[in-house]
C-alpha cells in the first residue's frame, strides 16, 4: 500500500502533505528529512486510525513522493476490509483463535502474527497466501 506525498518549500523548511489525508503534514530541514519525516506521519497516523476503528481511505492520489506502508499496517487495515460485517468473534472462532488473539491481529499497535496464522487467515477467507520480498 502506497500513500504519496507532496513536498514544498517553504522558507528553510520543506513541508509534506499526504492530498489523500489531509490530516497529516510535516516538515523538515531538507527534502530527505521531510520524506523521513512523512513516512512516519502517515505510519503514526494510521496506526492510530486503526487502533482506535477509524475508517482510512483508501490512497487514490498518484503524484508526487510514493510512502510505502509498514506491512503490519497494511495487514491490520486488509483483515477489516476482508472481516466486512462479520464479528471478530466469528472470524476468531473460524481461525481456531480466541477472541482476543483475533482482535490483536486487526490493532497494527500489537499485531505479530505466524506465519501459520496468516496462512489459517487466508484459508478463511478462500485466498492464497503470497510473501514476495
Amino acid at each position: 500500500m502506497v500513500y504519496y506525498c507532496t513536498i514544498e518549500k517553504e522558507g528553510k523548511e520543506f513541508i509534506a502533505q499526504f492530498p489523500d489525508m489531509p490530516n497529516i503534514v510535516t516538515c523538515g530541514f531538507s527534502h530527505e528529512e521531510a520524506l523521513t519525516m512523512a513516512k512516519e506521519a502517515l505510519e503514526g497516523c494510521l496506526e492510530s486510525d486503526i487502533s482506535r476503528g477509524f475508517s482510512v481511505p483508501p490512497p487514490k492520489y498518484k503524484k508526487g513522493y510514493p510512502i510505502t506502508v509498514a506491512s503490519h499496517i497494511v495487514l491490520s487495515l486488509r483483515l477489516r476490509e476482508l472481516r466486512g460485517e462479520q464479528s471478530q468473534t466469528d472470524i476468531a472462532r473460524k481461525l481456531g483463535l480466541s477472541y482476543q488473539a483475533y482482535q490483536r491481529l486487526e490493532n497494527p499497535r500489537k499485531a505479530n502474527p505466524t506465519v501459520k496464522t496468516l496462512e489459517k487467515i487466508a484459508r478463511v477467507y478462500g485466498r492464497e497466501l503470497s510473501i514476495a520480498f
